[in-house]
């Protein structure tokens, strides 16, 4: 089941993403942030309007979760928003991480945006997250070499994008989310 997330969420949330920052190299964080952080970041970004989203099993455990958020801080960036997603280890490949995202695009479609970035660490391309957001229909628009280094390597960055709302043809819709609340 995918449904908005909660603060009950919280601690679950926190611990995937501890498990993905010590283990892995889709972020490049290399502290695991504190349940406080990580109900301030939820915080932030929920008190802001951006999407928020949980995937659970029948038991109602999270299995993973994704978000929208800002792309950068500058007002011309407000139709932009960059994804984040992060599945527990037990959950990978089954398919979540795919209905998740599809569950945000939609969200953010709704709300009027018109690009939605992917910023993937350790972006090369067998990397699960790269194919996942090419199964979205994302575009690949940049590598950053060697810009992350973690576990004893240089990572690249991948940046990749789905253009949304007739994208970079039409000027911004005045009753957009963005236009009215960013």
């Amino acid at each position: 089941m995918i449904r908005a997330a909660t603060e009950a969420d919280l601690p679950r949330i926190t611990e995937i993403y501890r498990d993905a920052v010590l283990n892995g190299t889709a972020t490049y964080e290399l502290e695991p942030p504190s349940l406080a952080e990580m109900q301030g970041r939820y915080e932030g970004l929920r008190a802001r309007g951006y999407p928020f989203l949980v995937a659970t099993d029948e038991d109602g455990t999270v299995l993973g979760y994704a978000y929208a958020g800002p792309f950068r801080a500058r007002p011309a960036y407000r139709f932009i928003v960059e994804d984040s997603v992060y599945m527990a280890p037990e959950a990978k490949g089954r398919g979540i991480g795919l209905a998740l995202m599809k569950a945000l695009i939609e969200d953010v479609r709704r709300l009027g945006f018109r690009q939605f970035v992917a910023v993937i660490g350790d972006g090369r391309p067998d990397s699960p997250s790269v194919r996942l957001h090419e199964k979205l229909g994302f575009a690949h628009s940049g590598v950053l070499a060697g810009s992350g280094y973690k576990h004893g390597r240089w990572l690249d960055t991948t940046f990749m994008q789905l253009e949304m709302n007739g994208g970079t043809t039409l000027p911004p819709d005045p009753d957009s989310w963005p236009e009215r609340e960013l």
